[in-house]
């Protein structure tokens, strides 16, 4: 079965946010700085650290 990878970011992220109940403000500022950081001259350095 394929599952879209926006699908399964969804639903994970539902029941993250179920299971953890974290604080709406860090719901928001994760996907948002991950977002901003990508495109900004921090993103080949983060890609770096993260592999």
């Amino acid at each position: 079965m394929d599952v879209p990878l926006w699908l399964a970011l969804i639903v994970i992220g539902a029941l993250g946010v179920k299971l953890v109940r974290p604080p709406w403000w860090l719901v928001a500022v994760l996907p948002l700085g991950g977002y901003l950081i990508a495109d900004s001259f921090l993103g080949p350095t983060v890609a770096t650290v993260v592999k």
